[in-house]
């Protein structure tokens, strides 16, 4: 079953020595206990240097395109989890040095002070019980965009500029809707620690997408609307608004102010909406103790996101309901 999934999620690699890796990793992936470093995963197939030195090739340095292998996963990820929400997740992977491609020291509102780290934000489609990664887009900060050794060094490609975290989450939204065989759901995404998140939202609104919309309590869309259920106009000609907060335990102060532009559905669905976050913090947990989200020693760009790509195929994989696993890594091919 798992060179059927890989097959048909990887055909879009040109060549067969990259088909071949690709199912190689995902195995490794799967498979291997512990870090899942590319020197592991290699030794799943074979103790010679050759494999390790290939493996490395293929996520690190080849030139192989992951967008299509991306909406490969979004057409199989729509297939199976029939989504009702497109959920925005930042990922903070942290990382000691200061070489791999957009690391840079930030806030962490999860850890309460300043990490070092690579800030991914993930594109996810949730259903009732689960929500699949179906893209990734890595944050550079100018330091990066704006150095000329750096972006050689790392191999961030040409015409590559320094955008705003919440620009990079749009392109996602767009991605996605260029794409997708669904009618568009609401786009679910907490930006409550963001500076740009009335950019955010004006964007979604702007791209005429539905959306619950965790912002800031301060922010001026969420002061002009009111709590539920009564919906309020924001700004002259601009569409209706409702805020409403949530708390995570009964008696304790609301945590999140939320912002929609559905103000006529009902307050169970708009909850119940407010809740599919959950859903991908549950799948990076995952990624990150299972699929190795976190383990990647590469350095560059394009290795960042092919890595990604992996771990989210992996990850789908892992979803199914009846799978090969776990596979015995001595069945795995031979290296050359």
């Amino acid at each position: 079953m798992i060179s059927v999934f890989a097959e048909a999620t990887f055909g879009s690699l040109r060549r067969t020595d990259q088909r071949r890796w690709a199912e190689v990793y995902l195995r490794g992936l799967l498979g291997t206990s512990g870090k899942k470093t590319v020197r592991r995963l290699a030794a799943a197939v074979s103790d010679r240097e050759t494999a390790f030195q290939s493996l490395h090739q293929f996520v690190n340095a080849s030139p192989w395109d992951w967008e299509p292998v991306r909406r490969e996963l979004a057409r199989w990820a729509e297939e199976r989890t029939a989504p009702r929400a497109w959920v925005l997740c930042d990922v903070v992977l942290r990382k000691r040095g200061d070489h791999s491609c957009g690391v840079h020291r930030r806030f962490s509102p999860i850890d309460g002070r300043s990490v070092n780290g690579q800030v991914g934000t993930g594109l996810f489609l949730a259903g009732d019980r689960e929500a699949l990664p179906v893209d990734w887009t890595l944050y550079l900060p100018e330091c990066w965009t704006g150095d000329p050794a750096r972006r050689r060094r790392v191999r961030i490609p040409d015409g590559l500029a320094h955008r705003p975290a919440e620009a990079q989450a749009l392109d996602l939204v767009d991605a996605l809707a260029a794409h997708t065989r669904l009618p568009a759901v609401p786009v679910v995404a907490d930006v409550s620690s963001h500076a740009g998140a009335e950019a955010f939202v004006r964007g979604l609104a702007l791209r005429g997408h539905d959306f619950v919309v965790a912002v800031p309590g301060h922010l001026a869309f969420a002061r002009a609307a009111t709590v539920l259920p009564g919906p309020v106009r924001a700004d002259q000609g601009q569409p209706s608004y409702r805020a409403f907060t949530t708390r995570t335990r009964p008696g304790r102060p609301a945590d999140r102010t939320w912002l929609t532009n559905m103000p006529h559905r009902r307050t169970e669905e708009l909850l119940a909406l407010t809740r599919t976050p959950r859903l991908a913090q549950e799948a990076v947990r995952y990624m990150e103790s299972d699929l190795g989200l976190a383990d990647f020693e590469g350095r560059s760009f394009p290795g960042w996101h092919h890595h990604m790509t992996l771990v989210s195929a992996a990850y789908a994989y892992s979803r199914q309901p009846t799978t090969d696993l776990p596979y015995h890594l001595a069945a795995l091919p031979a290296a050359a």
